[in-house]
């Protein structure tokens, strides 16, 4: 009998994900459990020391070699002899072991953009990865979360981790978006209104009409963040668009939870996205965030950073060449443009967007996280500014610890090169109906 009822109880997303794993018909929040994974990931900067771990184990097997995926994309190509060293630690325990999924050159893209591209993740899937931005795979209907390294190296061995359940935070989004707001305005304006702990060890659980009209980039921009308000998770409803987007590159069935609303939650938060603006995250939280009309005065910036995990999909790139076509990016500053994937890039290649930076005077890099963690391909020196479509700005970020980072997404970002200054594409005469 009291199983029949269990059965009924409503759960949210990440509960319910984490009861089929496990075959059981409900999971309290805060139970402690081990769920089998069915993806692992790390990369350049963080497989080596799981494989340290892993290696001082004894073990003579990974638990299969299919659900690991080694991405070189943090300093690729590699910068130094440091990092071309810790590229060889990965290389070497991929054909040791037998590992399918390693990529690293021309077939490597940044991580949490390559592995969707590549069905790799499917909802319902558990994923972990030794990078906390792994929460993009939420988008998909994925229980996916970022942990460490020892984590890793555990699950390498065993194909098991452990979680918390976690509480959920629902965020409801409704309303129509103003012209050149985005995903990433959307979830810079939730975690200003949060904190940067304000979901922390929750599941952000993002519904409403508002993310139904998002496409998939957006839904990735808005996952991927979910950690920056510390959340556990950032998940979605799987629907018609994601579908769409996984359409011939699974190769397996997806397993689809639908939303409940009668699920109890921790807390419900509701936004009208027509009351959302452009949005800018000023240093040094990405909770620091203010709308960019509202800014006091004109801050000069030194550079532009278009890219990352967070917004270096096509959607992204198209934003932004739709604003630097026939424009010049401003002499004092540096725009840097950064497809996420080479598929991305021979796409944007092929539809014009490639040549549009070109000819505005932007510098288009390979794939690579590069400047977003301070790694390469844009340091910034003591007292340069950047904006960045980049989904942290803490002190010391992006080089120099006297140097800053203002959060921000496409749009902002390729009007602020032109204009020299963090402004709006409205700036440069660009309607509404443009967008």
């Amino acid at each position: 009998m009291k199983k029949a009822l269990e059965k009924r109880k409503p759960m949210t997303l990440a509960q319910k994900i984490l009861a089929h794993k496990l075959s059981v018909p409900y999971l309290e929040p805060g139970e402690l459990i081990e769920v089998p994974v069915d993806l692992t990931l790390a990369n350049d900067i963080t497989a080596p020391l799981a494989i340290k771990i892993f290696e001082e184990t004894c073990m003579n097997r990974v638990f299969d070699p299919e659900k690991i995926a080694l991405v070189m994309d943090h300093f690729t190509p590699n910068k130094d002899i440091k990092s071309a060293e810790q590229v060889r630690i990965c290389r070497e325990f991929a054909k040791r072991y037998g590992i399918k999924h390693y990529y690293e050159g021309g077939v490597c893209g940044i991580e949490h953009a390559l592995l969707p591209e590549l069905g790799l993740v499917a909802p319902g899937d558990i994923v972990i990865g030794a990078d906390s931005h792994t929460c993009t795979y939420g988008a998909l209907g994925a229980f996916a979360t970022g942990v460490g390294s020892t984590d890793l190296a555990a699950a390498w061995i065993t194909g098991k981790t452990w979680f918390k359940v976690p509480e959920t935070i629902r965020f409801v989004y409704y309303g129509k978006l103003r012209p050149w707001v985005t995903g990433k305005d959307l979830i810079l304006y939730t975690i200003g209104d949060i904190g940067v702990d304000g979901a922390l060890y929750k599941a952000m659980e993002f519904v409403g009409v508002a993310v139904k009209s998002l496409s998939l980039a957006d839904r990735f921009t808005m996952a991927n963040m979910a950690i920056e308000a510390g959340g556990k998770v950032g998940l979605m409803e799987v629907d018609h668009k994601t579908l769409k987007f996984l359409k011939n590159r699974l190769s397996k069935e997806p397993t689809i939870f639908k939303v409940d609303i009668l699920a109890p939650c921790e807390d419900v938060r509701e936004y009208d996205v027509s009351q959302i603006d452009l949005v800018v995250a000023l240093p040094h939280l990405p909770s620091n965030v203010k709308k960019v009309i509202d800014l006091p005065q004109k801050i000069y910036i030194d550079q532009v950073v278009i890219g990352s995990c967070t917004n270096g999909r096509y959607e992204d790139l198209a934003m932004a060449a739709k604003i630097l076509k026939g424009r010049r990016v401003n002499p004092n500053v540096r725009c840097i443009i950064i497809p996420a994937t080479p598929e991305i890039y021979r796409t944007a290649l092929r539809k014009g967007l490639i040549n549009t930076f070109l000819e505005a005077g932007a510098i288009v890099s390979p794939p690579t996280c590069g400047p977003c963690l301070g790694g390469h391909m844009g340091i910034l020196a003591k007292g340069e500014k950047a904006v960045a479509t980049t989904n942290r700005n803490f002190v010391g970020r992006m080089g120099h610890p006297e140097s800053e980072v203002y959060l921000s997404g496409p749009a902002v970002a390729a009007a602020s090169a032109v204009l020299g200054y963090i402004g709006t594409p409205e700036e440069l005469g660009l309607k509404a109906k443009e967008n």
